[in-house]
């Protein structure tokens, strides 16, 4: 995926305008790519600040203000249920 302007002008809202620390930056882009570039899932193990539906929620508010949608964001094991 290209790390174009869209997606760094997201990711640098999504630590602006959400929870996420400024230590999340690498997590910041990487969600903002799988937004920008239309992914439906983004699957991670990284529960601090990824897959943590706390900051989902407001990273999902925000993508809509921007114009996207943002995907569901889950661990492997939670995409594959029991």
């Amino acid at each position: 995926m290209e790390l174009n302007q869209s997606v760094r002008s997201l990711a640098a809202q999504f630590l602006l305008l959400s929870n996420l620390s400024l230590k999340a930056s690498d997590d910041a882009v990487h969600i903002a790519a799988a937004t920008v570039h239309g992914l439906d899932y983004l699957l991670t193990w990284n529960c601090k600040h990824i897959a943590n539906a706390q900051i989902q929620r407001k990273l999902e508010e925000i993508s809509l203000d921007f114009g996207y949608q943002l995907p569901v964001i889950c661990t492997p094991y939670e995409l594959l249920g029991d």
